[in-house]
Order: C-alpha cells, then sequence, then structure tokens
C-alpha cells in the first residue's frame, strides 16, 4: 500500500475541535486611534460590541469582563479565541495574548470573502461582522472561511527587517532614478545615466537640443536629487555588507543553516533557505519540505551582491 505523505497545516482551518458553548469569541478592528471589539458571549444573547483606546491591557481586562459574564449566565468558559486582521500592527498583540494564555490568530486580510458590490456600506462594525463570521467558520473546521497568517517570533521578524529595508531602498533608487530621467527628458536631454559614478559632475555640461544649458532652478533640483541618489546606494551598500556578515557569521547555524555549492571555479555561491509568511494551499513539491522558502544567493567575492528568487510550487 502506498504510503500517503502527510499534508502540512496550512492554517486555513481549525483542527481543534469548537465546543461553542465553552468558547468565548472575539474579533478586533484595528485602527490608529481605537480598536472596536466584537464578542460572541455564551449564554449572553447580545452580541456585545466596544470601542477602545489601542491599549492592550484595557482590551484584556474587556475579555475577562465577558468572561465573567458568560460564568454568571452558567457557563464554563474554557477557551478565549481572539482574532484581527494582519496590517499595520503587526503580530506584537497576537504574541502578547498568547504570553497570557488566549488564543491569539491573525488573518490575512485576502483571505476574508467580501461582497462584489460596486457600492456597498463598510464600517468598522460591519467590518467586525464581517470578521466574526469568518472566524468563526474557521473555528468550526469549515473550509474557504478565512486563513490564518503564521505569528512569527519577534526574533524571526527582527531577521528579515534588512531585506525589507532593501527593498524599500531599492525601490527609492529606482524613483529617484526615474524622476531624474524625466526631468531630463522634458528638455529634450536623453542618455544621461544618473547611477553612474561622476553623473553629478556632468549635470553641467549637459545641453538642451537649442545648445542652452540646464535652467538654473531645473539645475538645483537635478543636484538635490542626485545628492538623494548618493544617499541611498551608500545605505543600500551598507545593508547588503551588513547582511552578508550574518550569512557568514551564522554559516551551519540552526535555520539560517547554508549549503555552499561550488561551480566550475569561483567565487563560491551560497544559498540561505529562510520560511516565509505565506499563506494559501500546501505546496506539492520540493518547496513543501522547505516550507515554502526565500532563496538567497550570495556570492561571497562580491559581499554587495545579491539574488533573490521566490521558491514556489
Amino acid at each position: 500500500m502506498e504510503r500517503l505523505m502527510p499534508q502540512q497545516n496550512d492554517l486555513s482551518r481549525s483542527l481543534v475541535a469548537l465546543e461553542q458553548d465553552a468558547t468565548l469569541i472575539a474579533v478586533i478592528e484595528m485602527g490608529q486611534s481605537n480598536w472596536l471589539v466584537a464578542g460572541i458571549v455564551p449564554g449572553v444573547d447580545r452580541q456585545p460590541l466596544k470601542r477602545l483606546t489601542p491599549d492592550q491591557d484595557a482590551l484584556l481586562q474587556l475579555l475577562h469582563r465577558w468572561r465573567k459574564e458568560a460564568t454568571q449566565a452558567g457557563r464554563t468558559i474554557k477557551r478565549i479565541a481572539v482574532a484581527y486582521e494582519a496590517g499595520r500592527d503587526g503580530f506584537w498583540l497576537a504574541r502578547w495574548l498568547r504570553a497570557r494564555e488566549i488564543e491569539a490568530y491573525v488573518i490575512h486580510p485576502s483571505s476574508v470573502p467580501v461582497s462584489r458590490e460596486h457600492r456597498r456600506a463598510k464600517t468598522d462594525r460591519l467590518d467586525t461582522e464581517l470578521l466574526k463570521r469568518a472566524f468563526l467558520g474557521w473555528l468550526r473546521g469549515e473550509p474557504k472561511h478565512c486563513s490564518m497568517a503564521a505569528i512569527p517570533t519577534i526574533e524571526d521578524e527582527d531577521t528579515r527587517r534588512p531585506s525589507r529595508e532593501r527593498e524599500g531602498l531599492v525601490k527609492e533608487r529606482t524613483r529617484i532614478i526615474n524622476r531624474l530621467k524625466a526631468n531630463l527628458a522634458r528638455l529634450g536631454i536623453r542618455g544621461f545615466r544618473p547611477s553612474l559614478a561622476q553623473a553629478s559632475s556632468r549635470l553641467e555640461t549637459l545641453r538642451t537640443p537649442e545648445g542652452a544649458p540646464v535652467p538654473a532652478n531645473t539645475l538645483a533640483e537635478l543636484r538635490r536629487d542626485m545628492a538623494r541618489l548618493h544617499f541611498v546606494k551608500q545605505q543600500i551598500k551598507d545593508v547588503e555588507a551588513t547582511r552578508a556578515k550574518r550569512l557568514q557569521r551564522t554559516f551551519g547555524e540552526g535555520r539560517d543553516a547554508m549549503v555552499r555549492l561550488r561551480g566550475g571555479g569561483n567565487p563560491i555561491c551560497t544559498m540561505v533557505f529562510e520560511p516565509r509568511f505565506r499563506m494559501g494551499p500546501p505546496p506539492r513539491s520540493f518547496a513543501a519540505d522547505a516550507h515554502d522558502c526565500i532563496m538567497v544567493a550570495i556570492l561571497t567575492d562580491r559581499p554587495n551582491t545579491s539574488l533573490w528568487r521566490d521558491v514556489r510550487a
């Protein structure tokens, strides 16, 4: 008999049986200035809704108060489950709640089904109702209600900061270069390459098709953009150098273990596999064993050169 490969838990449904009469369920619509908390309290007919300032202690007191109301109604609460959508606040609240013996989940926003009507009402109260329906279906183990994001440790999140910072800096570099080229194209000047090392010194030598120099205000703007570009490029180099040092320091240790591949000659290519926060059905290929990794290839004799590629099923 062929042995089936065990399936990963893709967090698209709960694997724990739900005792609704013994489970306090709450969802949070998190905003910058306030949180709207909606609950399903066993033994209480009303479905409470409470607006709080962004304060985790006030949230914990509210959950305990609702548990007390359920106890007074004759229900024994064995489980408190809280969920909110992934967003600006990240995962810190989920970690904080879990440290206080409360089940906390972070819902992947794109996994929640919404109405496709062109003009639909959208308020915090309606959003909490939508989250409650999706979260309740997920707790029941029903598929296609929503998916949860894997909650990383703060160390795992910090490990990814250099890569995310570099990604933002590269986008900023591209934006500045495009703005420089657009400013020059407006004057009919083409072929200027802002990324070259001597590009700043060539600004004064540029001429329009009429033979006139670049106007004074435009030239000053170009110089400021070149200064920004130089600053961003230096930051990218600093981030890449720091990342290369970290990878060399953690070679062969735990989750940052590396595999060295020697080609027909130098340089030596180093690959790092890191788990990615990703939702969806479990992959069906090698990436399943690697938990859908990010492959990072770093040329060790050129620490500022890197190659990023997603490994997907």
